[in-house]
């Protein structure tokens, strides 16, 4: 069984970002970046199923620019056999969902897995328009994978608890957080992913028309939280909450 792994370039997740000087984003100078969490757990759940048997090659694929080659080594270095990089720097999900939806009907894979969003934008779209391009079945926030007989079993995390959904094959999953703890990559193997394979591509290739639908404005940091006051008393506390806050 073939499966399909996306991951995607993103500021690390232990960097404080910084608003641009003229508000249009996040300031990107000199900034780590990294393979976006959820991606991980979606490369470690590939993998555990090759080592199952499950799976018998795991293909990774990235868009975005041309350093995102960094994160598909990366994912070659846990364990996966291949990698393609789709070079669209900026791709709103809609673009990159179509992207993927090509490369799922070129490479025709059982089973895709990615991230349920991303840590830049936490969109949360991308699975969901990938499975609603390709007609294929969707498990989306996935605590728990078991792929047998055709069909994967997934189970959810929603709102109330947790809810269990058996999709045919080819199906897509996204990751939730406690799917997996992902491991790190050992030296030999991070040697080793710089002779695997990783194809080049551009959306011209697909025919996939890249440009933004959605424009971003403004970009501004939050307001600065202000310092708590302690109240002699529950009457003063009330009064406060009456005339200063006017909350009540």
């Amino acid at each position: 069984m073939k499966v399909l792994v996306a991951v995607k370039r993103v500021v690390d997740y232990n960097v404080k970002v910084r608003v641009a000087a003229d508000n249009s984003g996040v300031d990107l100078t000199n900034v780590k970046m990294a393979m976006n969490p959820f991606c991980e757990i979606a490369v470690e759940e590939a993998v555990r199923l090759k080592e199952k048997g499950v799976a018998t090659e795991i293909v990774a694929v990235a868009v975005g620019p041309k350093e995102a080659q960094e994160q598909i080594r990366t994912a070659l270095a846990l364990g996966a056999d291949r990698g393609i990089l789709v070079e669209a720097a900026d791709a709103q999900p809609l673009a990159v969902a179509k992207l993927l939806k090509a490369i799922v009907d070129q490479e025709k894979p059982e089973l895709v897995i990615m991230g349920k969003q991303a840590i830049d934008g936490d969109n949360n779209q991308t699975g969901q328009m990938l499975a609603a391009l390709a007609g294929m079945g969707q498990g989306t926030f996935a605590s728990e994978v078991n792929v047998a007989d055709g069909s994967v079993k997934v189970t959810r995390e929603i709102d109330g608890g947790l809810q269990t959904v058996d999709l045919k094959l080819p199906a897509v999953v996204t990751t939730d957080l406690r799917l997996n703890e992902p491991r790190y990559a050992s030296l030999p193997n991070i040697m080793k992913a710089k002779k695997k394979p990783l194809d080049i591509k551009s959306p011209g290739d697909f025919g996939v028309d890249v440009s933004p639908l959605v424009k971003t404005l403004k970009v501004e940091p939050p307001a600065e939280r202000q310092a708590g006051v302690k109240v002699a008393d529950v009457a003063e506390l009330v009064d406060k909450l009456k005339n200063e806050a006017k909350v009540i």
